[in-house]
């Protein structure tokens, strides 16, 4: 029986070795000059293998289509995982977040112990190479054509990748390969994404970074039935954000993206600068900062309370003139300055482009897929991993364990579906 994996990215690189281990001769074919070329870039170089949280955890971790990964994060789940790297030479280390890193922080050991494990099962690879289309015969796959010629194939893995970082490979072919053997294709939009900022202020403060901040998000929409605006909040949580040239990025902001439609009308966040102090307690705090600074002017009278970067925008925000002297601020502005440390406005004006995603929102619909096998509704012998399919996760490890976890079960069904010579 012969199986063929098209990507060889980490979902690719999985389910081709769980093909081989059932006993598949699997061929894998790359476009890119090396594989797991998109590893590399995991966890800024030190590749975030997967989360040590439970199984539960994980599925609240996933943004779309959570329910469709039950079985495959139950038949390879995070402890898979560790035990598959850390059995093939690769010690882990669990940190903050629970996310999982290799001991040696290098994505590079990940990459050379999947290589090991596929050399070892005798896994061919060919790398740059091209895969013009699949070979479809009465509702079946057979194999794909390659580099013009025809391949022969008992099943096929489409592993291909989503849409983002397009320099890795993932330039959404699969997606193409899917649709001419009639798959709806959810419309791809980035997630994981830097924002951009209207106000020429937040990119002023470029560079700059708040830690223990909580971020809130607020989707905001006409109402169909009364016309008027709605404002809905679809995210928050405590983190760390940084100011960019071009507005927002950082863990909070990526997270963020997941949970907002660059289509499902305007943005606004709200950054709660004192997270560890209510209204009350933080007016408090400004008043006894105000008496200190009592013969200051209000302009130079905030560095107690905030990064010195961030105080001229305050002043701005604040409606209170600059040069008014501390002790001449009134209840009702110190009040409103409180309030705006609570909720410090910035509207969104869209989303970095795809390419600089770190994930794809869309794919392959995944109604039309057997999430118990992850073989098409359509077409025989076909099967899906990893981010061609319309799933995707939060930071933290998630999107690669379902990368794995996708792979794992694609490449054990694929095998042993074509033992039996299964068919829809």
């Amino acid at each position: 029986m012969k199986v063929l994996v098209i990507g060889g990215g980490p979902a690719g690189m999985m389910a081709a070795i769980a093909a081989a281990e059932q006993g598949a001769d699997v061929t894998i074919a790359e476009g890119n000059e090396k594989l797991g070329k998109k590893l590399f870039l995991s966890g800024k170089g030190r590749c975030n293998v997967t989360n040590a949280a439970g199984t539960e955890d994980h599925f609240r971790q996933i943004v779309r289509n959570p329910r469709f990964l039950y079985s495959a994060l139950r038949h390879f789940d995070n402890r898979a995982v560790m035990a598959f790297l850390e059995s093939n030479g690769v010690p882990l280390k669990v940190e903050r977040g629970d996310r999982v890193f290799p001991e040696s922080d290098k994505s590079s050991d990940v990459i050379r112990a999947f290589a090991r494990r596929i050399g070892a099962l005798g896994i061919a690879v060919w790398l740059d190479t091209k895969v013009d289309s699949l070979r479809i015969e009465e509702g079946r796959a057979v194999g794909a054509i390659v580099r013009g010629q025809p391949f022969d194939a008992d099943a096929v893995v489409l592993a291909t990748g989503g849409a983002s970082y397009p320099r890795t490979g993932s330039t959404g072919d699969g997606y193409a390969f899917a649709r001419a053997v009639g798959h709806d294709i959810r419309p791809s939009q980035p997630a994981l994404v830097p924002l951009i900022a209207r106000e020429a202020w937040v990119k002023d403060l470029q560079g700059l970074t708040l830690k223990n901040v909580v971020l809130r998000a607020y989707q905001v929409a006409k109402s169909p039935r009364k016309g008027r605006e709605a404002e809905t909040l679809v995210y928050e949580e405590l983190g760390e954000m940084l100011f960019t040239h071009f507005g927002i990025s950082g863990p909070l902001v990526l997270s963020a993206s997941s949970h907002l439609d660059p289509e499902g009308g305007a943005i606004r966040l709200a950054i709660d600068l004192k997270p560890g102090l209510r209204a009350e307690q933080l007016d408090a705090r400004l008043q006894r900062d105000f008496s200190e600074a009592s013969r200051k002017i209000f302009a130079n009278a905030l560095g107690g309370l905030l990064p010195s970067r961030l105080c001229d925008a305050a002043v701005a925000l604040s409606g209170i003139p600059p040069q008014t002297p501390v002790h001449q601020i009134s209840r009702p502005q110190r009040l409103a300055l409180g309030a705006l440390l609570k909720a410090f406005p910035i509207a969104i004006d869209g989303f970095r482009p795809i390419d600089e995603a770190i994930v794809t929102r869309g794919g392959i619909d995944v109604k039309q897929v057997n999430p118990s096998t992850m073989e098409s509704k359509i077409c025989a012998g076909l099967y899906f991993a990893g981010e061609v399919l319309d799933v995707d996760a939060m930071t933290g490890g998630f999107n690669l364990q379902v990368a794995f976890s996708t792979g794992h079960l694609a490449g054990t069904s694929a095998a042993t579906a074509s033992k039996r010579g299964n068919t829809l």
